[in-house]
């Protein structure tokens, strides 16, 4: 894992542009460094290494390819780079290898079949950047779901690309002006979906394509080497026709094949381990392949309705792994949120992005590489949301409009913290499976909803926080997204496949990925996910729906496997967000630091956002009449990102 950037400049000083560009993201890669700048043609690229394959100076970057002709950046890990390395072996033209790096694989299958057919070949995650002599161009590429992160875009006369908004800034050419349509997107999302940036002319690479620029070229667009749209439609057109059982089996292949390639590593290696179904599912098969005991890391929290360490701690136990447990006050929390705006290079709002860091600081003390089981969710129908949306909608449905208007506006007359205390004690009664944490929230949320006039904008209002951000983005125009234009949804087979191929493609790389990548490179941490390997995707998505929600279970596949490894009475308990009490520290501990970045006055000289309505919700959720943590911590995000860069 490794920081990078990269520019085409005109002029001279390239070099020392550089440095200033790759010293930003240093964090992503502490081990060593290095820049290539060709004079000529102005095209420059710096690279921070984090040495987990060959540490020697062999696997050092910016690489040159055999012949000469690639010069190669490159963030991330290629899983299966030996069997890639026997295929090139066995070719006329066989390399002579000058050590064991992934990367040097990657430069060998470049000149053998080219840069687009050997990301093809390739099983992994991955941020590149190749300058190609021959052509004089640059090609950037992002791995097939999005689990590393590229910025791009032409500033000036010159164009940028690095790992990290900050890189990108850090050029003297660097000139790009925050854009409040993007704002508008971010109070929606809690995060800013690619290929948008928080800077106009700035974009994400959007995942599995490359974009191929030359000097005198203008805004290059993506192409695609893989697609979740035509996978999602491929797959279901051909689905698995086994029966379940054949599936669970297959899967647990698949994921085996996978956990094992993700093993791969010359540094320590551990796991975060939550002790819900997929950290669970993962830990499990990595034991199983391992002859030692694996290392595995939770963090606890005292408040319960944010706790697993218990749970975790007795799946490790049942497996034998070397656990490491710690709790964290919320001192310890609360340290790290100022942090965030430079952690995160671009606002970016979901809370759980604290115990995140949180985990990833506790865990790089002991090892350099940690597995995750994020992503099962998004492939096999974990999120409340799925089931509920469907069962919302099949009964709103039948109803008029204005009686679903009436309903909300009863329901959101009462607090979060009533519901707790009326609902709390009837989840008692209801299975596991059912019963949910923080059941305030979720009514608050469903009543927001009620009013929706189809499946589509019921599903768009459910992951929105401001449901109105252009009311709040003083002169926004949100732009249209996957999520709000239809012609860009894959086709599926009902409304739950639907919401799932969405999530595939904007909430998991643009708020998971983002969230776990950042947290854990902020420490110089290697994180991994064996659920996203894109064979596993693909098999998860021939699976029927009934086959992911069977028997009113959730993630059945998944949980088949596990429970080949796990008991199920150590897993079966109501699904539990990985967040903190951010609503409560805003009325209490940080109250004054929020507080400071909402006053009126502030807000209206910045002139982002009304004021007046800022500030009522700030009044409401200090009473406890409302409870607006999501809204809030949205607006304050930004508020501290905007301070952290004046």
């Amino acid at each position: 894992m490794c920081g990078i950037a990269g520019a085409i400049m005109p002029g001279r000083g390239g070099a020392d542009s550089l440095h200033a560009m790759i010293a930003c993201v240093r964090h992503r890669g502490p081990d060593d460094g290095g820049i290539w700048h060709d004079a000529s043609s102005g095209a420059g690229l710096a690279h921070a290494r984090l040495a987990i394959l060959d540490v020697s100076d062999a696997g050092k970057q910016p690489m040159h390819s055999p012949s000469g002709r690639f010069v190669l950046v490159y963030n991330g890990e290629i899983y299966n780079h030996l069997e890639l390395r026997a295929d090139l072996a066995r070719s006329a033209d066989a390399p002579q290898w000058r050590g064991h790096s992934d990367t040097e694989t990657l430069l060998a299958g470049f000149d053998a079949w080219g840069v687009v057919d050997t990301l093809r070949r390739a099983v992994g995650m991955f941020a590149v950047g190749v300058w190609d002599r021959r052509t004089q161009s640059l090609t950037l590429a992002r791995d097939r779901i999005g689990e590393k992160p590229l910025y791009y875009g032409w500033l000036k006369d010159t164009f940028l690309f690095g790992s990290e908004l900050s890189s990108l800034r850090a050029h003297p050419s660097f000139d790009a002006e925050i854009d409040r349509d993007v704002i508008a997107l971010l109070m929606r999302h809690s995060y800013i979906p690619a290929p948008h940036s928080i800077y106009r002319g700035v974009r994400k690479l959007t995942p599995g394509t490359t974009v191929t620029v030359s000097r005198d070229a203008g805004q290059p667009e993506p192409d695609a080497f893989w697609d979740a749209r035509d996978v999602i439609e491929s797959a279901l057109a051909d689905p698995f026709r086994g029966t379940p059982e054949e599936a669970v089996t297959e899967l647990d292949g698949l994921l085996s094949q996978a956990v094992q390639g993700q093993m791969m590593s010359d540094v320590p290696l551990g796991a975060f381990l939550s002790g819900g179904v997929d950290s669970s599912t993962v830990v499990a098969l990595m034991q199983h392949h391992s002859a030692r005991p694996v290392r595995t890391f939770t963090v606890g929290f005292a408040e319960s309705d944010y706790n697993e360490a218990a749970h975790a701690k007795a799946v490790a136990k049942h497996l034998g792994t070397d656990h490491t447990e710690v709790y964290v006050t919320p001192a310890d929390a609360l340290d790290v949120i100022p942090k965030l705006p430079s952690l995160y290079s671009e606002p970016f709002a979901d809370s759980s992005q604290v115990p995140t860091y949180l985990v990833s600081a506790i865990t790089r003390q002991h090892v350099t590489v940690s597995l995750s089981g994020d992503g099962g969710d998004e492939l096999f129908a974990g999120y409340n949301r799925y089931v509920l949306a469907n069962a919302l909608w099949t009964r709103l449905s039948r109803a008029p409009q204005a009686a679903r208007r009436v309903l909300a506006r009863g329901l959101l007359s009462v607090s979060s913290g009533m519901w707790n205390r009326v609902l709390g004690p009837l989840q008692h009664f209801l299975p596991a499976t059912l019963a949910q944490a923080n059941i305030g929230d979720k009514v608050l949320k469903g009543a927001g909803v009620l009013a929706a006039p189809d499946a589509a904008e019921l599903y768009r209002l459910l992951v929105s926080q401001w449901h109105d951000p252009e009311r709040l983005v003083l002169g926004a125009r949100e732009p249209v997204t996957i999520l709000t234009d239809p012609e860009r949804h894959a086709r599926t087979d009902g409304f739950v496949h639907a919401m799932m191929a969405l999530d595939l493609m904007t909430y998991l790389p643009d708020d998971i990925l983002v969230k776990v990548d950042r947290a854990a490179m902020g420490v110089s941490l290697e994180t991994r996910v064996p659920l996203l390997d894109h064979r596993v995707v693909e098999f998860a998505w021939r699976l029927p729906l009934e086959y992911k929600l069977r028997e009113g279970v959730s993630k059945w596949p998944l949980r088949q496997v596990l429970y080949r490894y796990v008991p199920k009475a150590l897993i079966e308990r109501p699904k539990m967000g990985f967040g903190v009490p951010i609503g409560a520290w805003l009325r209490g501990p940080l109250r004054e630091w929020a507080e400071e970045l909402l006053r009126e006055s502030h807000l209206r000289e910045q002139g982002y956002f009304d004021p007046l309505l800022v500030r009522a919700k700030w009044g409401e959720h200090l009473s406890a009449s409302r409870d607006w943590q999501y809204q809030l911590w949205n607006v304050l995000v930004f508020q501290a990102w905007l301070a952290d860069r004046q």
